[in-house]
């Protein structure tokens, strides 16, 4: 049952929630359940992680908390809260100290937390329990847009060339490798092939690979689920993993799970990451490979070849094709550039002179 490992990334996830919930503001409980019905278990637990740290620097920094635990926090300090002093709160937290370790925060790390903070905001300004809402006046950081790291031709070739043969891997690495071969190869080929996420990777069941139509049932961002089709190099390495998949021994409650770790369970998020990184270590690039990265590389690959932005954001699973074209806006640059002289207005002087003389 596909259903199944989401559901319990859900409970995981509220269990988490809930938890948090002890140690947060009592008043913040109506807020969570508020959401509950409009925003995914993650996205309700990256607010519970942010709301924490928002309170927590409250209690170090403002006299009103002093000797409170976060838990007793009122809601009445929302109300006390300037524009000003949440944006002291944001230029904090690029960089704090906890538990002597320095966090930091990128420009989207800390738009995220302002958009926490105007959701909390919101919430009891819009049900009457605070009378301002200042968070809606803070600045959100301008976010300079990044370079899209993606992979050339010859870099796939070598880095596939590099899971198949294990060439470059460690000793202790190639210890692992024929056992891990085939999953290996057919995950960094299924991401590269269809550029799922690896969220939606590590979700995939036995059930969900449809050999039939070439096509693979994913659930993406958001809960709703896409069926995302791959080509025959695809196919062909998903096809000679099964037969490897068939000998492996699941534990209880992995059963379904398309792709197994050394301990026969689900393979998770982080394991598929480090397994990118091991392999991409091993080719000679200055580029920092990632998930991400293959994800993008397939993404430069469709457009290239279709030229068509909207396919490229309903595979990829945009909703905003606009966030599509922002990522790929270098490449549209380069087809507008070919456009240059391809419709001749006039024919050429020389044409003209040799027109002239065949005349004569």
């Amino acid at each position: 049952m596909e259903q199944t490992y989401y559901k319990q990334k859900n409970i995981e996830n509220e269990k988490k929630i809930k938890k948090l919930q002890q140690e947060l503001p009592k008043f913040l409980t109506s807020f969570f359940m508020g959401i509950e019905s409009t925003k995914q278990s993650r996205t309700r637990l990256a607010y519970a992680y942010d709301l924490k740290t928002y309170f927590s620097y409250l209690l170090e920094n403002n006299p009103a908390c002093k000797g409170m635990t976060m838990h007793e926090i009122p809601i009445e300090i929302l109300e006390r809260q300037t524009v000003d002093d949440i944006q002291e709160y944001v230029s904090w937290a690029r960089m704090y100290d906890k538990n002597n370790k320095e966090i930091t925060n990128s420009e989207n790390g800390l738009k995220r937390k302002i958009s926490t903070l105007r959701s909390m905001y919101h919430y009891f300004y819009q049900h009457g329990k605070i009378a301002s809402d200042p968070a809606t006046l803070v600045d959100t950081p301008k976010i300079h847009e990044k370079a899209i790291i993606r992979l050339d031709v010859d870099e796939v070739a070598r880095l596939l060339d590099e899971v198949e043969t294990g060439d470059k891997l460690t000793k202790n690495q190639k210890r692992y490798h024929n056992k891990n071969k085939a999953r290996d190869l057919a995950i960094m080929t299924l991401l590269l092939g269809t550029g799922i996420r690896v969220s939606e990777c590590v979700g995939i069941n036995l059930t969900d690979v449809d050999f039939e139509n070439n096509g693979v049932k994913v659930h993406r961002k958001g809960g709703n689920e896409a069926v995302i089709y791959f080509g025959d190099e695809v196919r062909t390495v998903l096809l000679d993993y099964l037969e490897v998949r068939e000998n492996c021994n699941p534990l209880p409650g992995h059963e379904e799970a398309l792709f197994l770790s050394l301990q026969n369970k689900r393979m998770g998020v982080r394991s598929i990451e480090l397994l990118v990184k091991k392999y991409a270590q091993t080719v000679t690039t200055l580029k920092k490979i990632t998930p991400h990265k293959l994800r993008s590389t397939y993404g430069t690959a469709l457009y290239q070849e279709t030229g068509d932005i909207y396919l490229v954001a309903d595979v990829l699973g945009h909703k905003d094709v606009n966030t599509t074209r922002r990522h790929y806006a270098a490449i549209q640059e380069n087809r507008r550039k070919s456009a240059a002289g391809k419709v001749i207005l006039r024919e050429s002087a020389d044409i003209k002179t040799d027109t002239t003389s065949n005349e004569s």
